[in-house]
């Protein structure tokens, strides 16, 4: 099982880079077109709210709470049973979408002026509202699309729902090549619909494979389709939670000046690239297996599956985030060009840090709470989510002035530490609505760890504090190497320019990683040892 898993979790990984490098070529196309102003500001918030219904109706709160009920039935060999409920669940699922997406295209500038942006002016307000509308196309057809990948990873089939985001990012791409001169930043709405349909398209192949049987029914009779939406509220209350957490960013950042709402979504879409490749990743493949050990009551198998699975998340997550500090300004700095200058970046750089030190949280988040979704709890994790939204709203609000002590001081301790990055913080708006959002999950997580540990009666706490530890101190000596690398770079070429800078990060990147391998495997770790063994040994014929 653990080689399955390691090897399903390789395949997801490996779809969403290739997905994470299209999303970078978009980044860079339209960082040099807008940078970070009012145009790129009014598409961050347009997408806050069709993002919302996708994530509550169709996205994560729909497949945790229809994934245990369907793998059950394919594990008790009811094949109708589980056809019919998805039938029942798709089309329950597109009305619901259809109905909420014309709602919401009538409120649309209701909701801009007095929820999602309340700071912008009034043209930027304007387009918001167009392109708010444009897309809520694509939650109709992602309504869809994310009971497709549900019922694929139930049949543990994770290719073509992880290859699904790398169409939905070449639709993105063709708006921004394509589109965007014609339309302007509403090219990128447009991309963003035909994105979605190629998620919906990529998918087929596999239903077919599958030999999915659709029905022209509602089923409202249907007991299991009522089961999985009394699951599903407890889990849409959680995200509902999640979501409102940013859009109270948003509302804030939108206050904050030109620029603030793009930065925060900067920040945030630049910490998802190792937070997707690692947390998502193992969450979404260890899933189904935790539900059917679920369901066959192996509580021993439950921690034994979860634990291997959070091992695995600190071992990535942890120097992945403290490369991303030490070595994030340069990389930001990659993007300067066109409307994105030296201040742009700065203030990108500053919500990326203090939303990395929420990476470790966020990827274990993805893992802890699917352990609760696969015993068929839903309530306990919205408990927790209300906790870390509370501590965020207040965070929030606190933490956004523009004199914040703390977040000052870390930033400026970075500063000092690689004066060569030519660092210069601003922190008090974006940054601290970052810090407080990484705050927030990190209570959360908390908690669902020590509540797990007293329901299945231990989680391997043993092993996981000692991978932890070990880990950090890697990942410590990485951080130590890459800084002196840094200063001795600075001294020996002290040239600028484009080459010089990746050929700079490239070097310090390949000593970072050489100095935790090393450490590593002089602290005997073993979890790099075990993924190593379980990836290259063949299985037998």
């Amino acid at each position: 099982m653990a080689r399955r898993i390691a090897r399903s979790t390789l395949t997801v990984m490996i779809a969403f880079g290739a997905a994470k490098l299209i999303s970078l070529l978009q980044t860079i196309i339209i960082a040099q077109a807008f940078g970070v102003g009012s145009d790129l500001d009014a598409y961050v918030a347009a997408n806050r709210i069709p993002e919302l219904i996708v994530i509550l109706i169709s996205g994560g709160a729909l497949t945790h709470a229809f994934i245990p009920i369907f793998s059950g039935f394919l594990a008790k060999g009811d094949l109708d049973s589980a056809w019919q409920l998805s039938s029942h669940l798709i089309n329950t699922i597109f009305m619901l979408a259809l109905v909420i997406s014309a709602g919401v295209f009538l409120a649309a500038p209701w909701l801009v002026a007095n929820v999602v942006a309340p700071g912008f002016d009034a043209g930027t307000a304007s387009d918001t509202v167009d392109m708010m509308r444009i897309l809520l196309l694509s939650t109709i057809i992602f309504a869809l699309s994310g009971i497709f990948s549900g019922i694929l990873n139930s049949h543990q089939h994770f290719l073509l729902p992880a290859l699904a985001p790398i169409m939905y990012d070449i639709g993105i791409l063709f708006g921004v090549i394509f589109l965007l001169p014609r339309l302007g930043v509403h090219g990128i709405a447009v991309g963003a619909v035909i994105g979605a349909a190629l998620h919906f398209g990529i998918q087929v192949p596999g239903l077919i494979r599958y030999k999915m049987r659709w029905r022209l029914e509602l089923g409202l009779f249907n007991p299991q389709l009522w089961r999985v939406i009394r699951l599903m509220l407890p889990r849409i209350g959680g995200l509902g939670v999640f979501s409102l957490n940013f859009l109270v960013m948003n509302n804030i950042a939108s206050r904050l000046g030109v620029g603030s709402v793009s930065a925060l979504d900067w920040g945030w879409r630049l910490m998802q690239i190792p937070q997707t490749l690692i947390g998502t990743a193992m969450g979404i493949v260890i899933f189904p297996t935790l539900a059917a050990l679920s369901e066959m009551n192996d509580l021993e198998g439950k921690r034994g599956a979860m634990t291997g699975a959070l091992r695995f998340i600190l071992v990535s997550s942890i120097p992945a985030a403290i490369g991303l500090i030490v070595l994030g300004r340069p990389l930001i700095s990659l993007l300067e060009r066109g409307a994105f200058d030296a201040s742009a970046s700065a203030l990108v750089y500053s919500a990326l840090t203090m939303f990395t030190l929420g990476l470790i949280v966020h990827s274990t988040l993805e893992v802890i709470a699917r352990s609760f979704y696969a015993d068929k709890d839903t309530l306990t994790p919205l408990f927790a989510a209300l906790g870390g939204a509370l501590i965020n709203f207040v965070l929030a609000l606190a933490l956004s002035d523009v004199n914040t002590v703390s977040a000052n001081s870390l930033l400026n301790s970075v500063a000092r530490s690689l004066p060569s990055l030519s660092l210069r913080p601003e922190v008090g708006n974006v940054s601290g609505l970052a810090l407080a959002n990484s705050l927030g999950v990190m209570f959360e997580v908390v908690l669902l760890l020590y509540i797990l540990r007293r329901r299945w009666r231990g989680i391997h706490e043993d092993a996981l504090s000692l991978c932890l530890l070990k880990t950090l101190a890697a990942s410590l000596i990485m951080a130590g190497v890459i800084v002196a690398v840094d200063a001795a770079w600075e001294q020996l070429v002290p040239q600028a320019g484009l080459t010089v800078t990746i050929a700079r990060l490239a070097v310090e990147a390949v000593a970072g990683l050489a100095a935790f391998a090393l450490a590593a495997l002089l602290l005997r770790m073993s979890e790099l040892t075990e993924l190593w063994r379980i990836i290259t040994i063949r299985r037998p014929a």
